[in-house]
């Protein structure tokens, strides 16, 4: 995989910087939270004098709200650890936002962004997964992009258009399948492939930590299945990304405080 290790500059580490709120979502799933702060943990190392904190959506500690307050009525950005647009991205964070005394803007959610397809990329290879070298297994290969799925048709937008990336970066057909809310789902999206003489399948982990759609979609891939996103070093660059594109001086402030 060619490195791409987008170069950060110092413009976030200055005390009157505004802090970086990492938004997850939460889990029950222990792994899932371990996993979110080795990933704040990366950040940190990038850009080691930026104030860097984490707020919940719902399910774990703190709560997005909760940091916020904490932070009074400094200037905070909050970067959704999410793929695609959606419910989340577009009411509750926001809402949450607009409730707090800080002075916040939200960064755009992760995906879709070509760091998340080397990420996708590099998993796979770690999985096993090599590109086809002749004509042949070629035209028997192609990947399903597992998601977590959703009802807001802006993340099939965002999703599909991730699943093409990653088409063109891997030079084989790539289907987009979620674990809910929509379909095709992992075993349809499978013998689609197969029905096309797509023997040769491998599954890519749309998902930023383990859990239980992560678990069930690989259980639904016999063959090569990669691991989720996690805290590849890429992801922490693609946070610090989408901060530093928040913190646009064009970019206005999503919720300002009353006048005293």
């Amino acid at each position: 995989m060619t490195a791409l290790l987008p170069l950060h500059d110092e413009s976030g580490q200055g005390p009157g910087s505004p802090a970086l709120v990492l938004v997850a979502h939460g889990s029950r799933d222990p792994r899932t939270l371990a996993t979110v702060h080795a990933l704040l943990d990366r950040v940190r190392e990038l850009r080691p004098g930026l104030r860097v904190r984490l707020g919940h959506i719902e399910l774990n500690e703190p709560l997005l709200p909760d940091t916020l307050a904490a932070l009074g009525d400094d200037d905070a950005i909050l970067v959704p650890l999410l793929l695609s647009r959606g419910y989340h991205v577009k009411q509750d964070i926001p809402e949450m936002a607009a409730a707090a005394r800080a002075r916040t803007r939200v960064a755009a959610p992760l995906g879709p962004h070509r760091l998340l397809v080397e990420t996708l990329c590099a998993r796979l290879a770690e999985a096993g997964w090599r590109g086809p070298v002749t004509e042949s297994e070629r035209r028997s290969s192609a990947v399903v992009l597992a998601a977590a799925g959703s009802r807001d048709p802006d993340a099939a937008t965002d999703t599909g258009r991730t699943a093409r990336l990653l088409a063109a970066r891997l030079g084989v057909p790539v289907l987009a399948a979620y674990a809910s809310a929509t379909s095709p789902t992992v075993a349809q999206a499978l013998r689609a492939l197969r029905a096309q003489g797509r023997q040769r399948t491998a599954l890519a982990s749309y998902f930023t930590a383990p859990g239980r759609f992560a678990r069930e979609c690989a259980q639904a891939a016999p063959g090569i299945t990669a691991a989720p996103l996690g805290a590849h070093p890429l992801m922490a660059h693609l946070v610090l990304t989408r901060y530093d594109e928040a913190n646009s001086p064009t970019r206005p402030l999503l919720h300002q405080p009353a006048p005293a």
